[in-house]
């Protein structure tokens, strides 16, 4: 078996025990990138000579009896949304094609801390807002299953980046799904953490209600040791826990005895594709020769979810990028070709005497704003800032956004009932496969919906995972969701180890992906 087929969890204990080094663990990958990330298109950004510098200095250190972090030598992506300092951090966006942070995201520095070799920067929707990894400004991600397909969004570059074997561990963001999605369309383990378990500080803020940072793995147990790291109380995010963090890595390997598993009706109705309900049966099936006992469950408020999303969500958003105006930061239109428009457009009016257009014309500051914005963002960014906008004005106010946050309310209720009732919720994660690139693009509507499954976790703000569950006759992967109450990470990774142990579908690689190095466990 090669380096980068196996898990990070493996890795690291050869790591350890010398018996492979970081430089030729980082190197493997590296080479794995060069050769595919041509067609996937994973990364926005890989650093080969930082990351192997960063990896000789940990291989120097292990040697030298140093103490190390918990991570020491493991490669790791970053979906490019997460500040990294003096490193370009776009957000997948023409906005912030040249922003540079002056510090670090909490995340960034705990990895740093935990001596992760950080491999590069991946791919993801502009500014997280998307299903299908389309949305970015610089390049579409296609799904290593198959190229023609999407991976899911927004984190499909983080997603696809460990299904391609380029990478052993990713970190992605959660708003409605952005984890999970990818997760399950890529067949690979993704985590949306409960809110405030992970800082969100430094990260580049889409919904601040609804945001939450989260591991892909190829495993439970390698998303465990990732999560262990990355959560914990942090002071300069005022919605962080202060709790403990588990100890993940030392319980996932124990199967939860007495499991009561819920499955929830209004995820089992119309618009399930066939294989998918198939596929997550089944899985329920293996729960149940496990010991585990199943009974059905309502969450009746969950078919508002989406309408729900879609409120919330735009009008966070509309606030949180009002700040993109082109004056401190981020993309400027380019103001000569500004002001020569302007002088052009007003000699017109004047040749026309059209003295009520004279007055309209825009201030030179005010068109400076427009035009920033409507060059520096794109499409759907653009669509969603108008929904947030309008339902946010005066006079709308109450009848959307208002009316949204008080049927949130009542769809946690929903949560809170069901897990009287059971430990966690099982079901699909997308209602089909990964569909064909450009299929939706043009159909806002039947992308949102295609998080009918996920975005009530968020709203909620429990804690979920998606984990491979199968494939369909075309044979793209199909996830399985599983739901805990909040806080209960340690129950969802323990879950899905148990799942992973009487299973092998996380174990499955994609065709495209050749070994590029062939190394033996005893290559030092």
């Amino acid at each position: 078996m090669s380096l980068i087929d196996r898990t990070a969890t493996s890795l690291l204990a050869d790591l350890t025990a010398c018996r492979i080094s970081s430089v030729e663990l980082t190197q493997a990958y590296l080479d794995q990138i060069a050769h595919h990330d041509g067609s996937v298109r994973a990364f926005l950004r890989v650093r080969p000579d930082e990351a192997l510098a960063r990896a000789r200095e940990i291989d120097q250190r292990r040697l030298t009896g140093r103490p190390l972090g918990r991570l020491a030598g493991l490669p790791v992506a970053v979906k490019d949304v997460l500040c990294t300092q003096g490193e370009p951090t776009t957000c997948g966006s023409k906005m912030l094609q040249n922003f540079r942070p002056p510090y670090d995201a909490t995340v960034i520095a705990r990895l740093k801390s935990a001596d992760a070799v950080l491999i590069g920067k991946t791919n993801m929707d502009e500014f997280a807002m998307g299903g299908s990894n389309e949305n970015s400004a610089y390049h579409p991600t296609h799904n290593p299953w198959d190229l023609t397909c999407i991976p899911g969004g927004s984190s499909g570059g983080a997603a696809a980046c460990v299904a391609a074997r380029m990478t052993p561990l990713s970190v992605g963001t959660d708003t409605g799904g952005s984890v999970r999605c990818p997760a399950g369309m890529c067949g690979i383990s993704g985590m949306k953490p409960t809110y405030g378990r992970v800082s969100r500080y430094g990260l580049v803020a889409f919904a601040s209600s609804l945001d939450q940072i989260g591991p892909l793995a190829q495993t439970a147990e390698d998303m465990a040791l990732l999560l262990e790291v990355m959560a914990g109380h942090d002071p300069a995010d005022s919605t962080s826990i202060d709790l403990p963090v588990p100890p993940y890595t030392q319980t996932v390997g124990q199967p939860l005895k007495g499991l009561r598993l819920g499955m929830v009706r209004e995820h089992f109705g119309e618009g399930l594709d066939a294989e998918v309900d198939a596929a997550v049966r089944e899985a329920v099936r293996v729960y149940e020769s496990l010991g585990a006992t199943v009974k059905w469950v309502s969450l009746p408020h969950c078919k508002y979810a989406v309408a729900v999303y879609y409120v919330i969500a735009p009008c966070e958003a509309s606030s949180n990028l009002a700040r993109y105006d082109g004056v401190h930061y981020g993309f400027r239109t380019d103001e000569k070709q500004m002001l020569a428009d302007l002088q052009v457009e007003r000699a017109q009016m004047q040749k026309a005497g059209d003295k009520a257009a004279l007055e309209s014309l825009d201030n030179p500051l005010i068109r400076m704003y427009r035009r920033s914005r409507a060059e520096g963002f794109g499409p759907e960014v653009k669509r969603r800032i108008m929904l947030g906008t309008y339902a946010l004005s005066a006079g709308y106010y109450d009848a959307y956004y208002k009316k949204a946050l008080k049927v949130r309310r009542l769809i946690r209720q929903d949560f809170d009932r069901a897990f009287e009732e059971v430990d966690l919720l099982i079901g699909p994660v997308t209602p089909t496969p990964a569909f064909k690139m450009g299929e939706k693009i043009d159909d806002p509507l039947a992308m949102y919906l295609f998080d009918l499954y996920t975005v009530s976790t968020n709203l909620a703000g429990i804690g979920a995972l998606s984990i491979p569950c199968g494939f369909s006759s075309s044979g793209l992967p199909i996830g399985l969701h599983l739901q805990a109450p909040p806080f209960e990470e340690e129950r969802l990774l323990r879950g899905a180890g148990m799942f992973q142990k009487a299973t092998d579908w996380h174990g499955k690689k994609p065709g495209l992906v050749e070994d590029v190095v062939d190394c033996s466990l005893d290559m030092r």
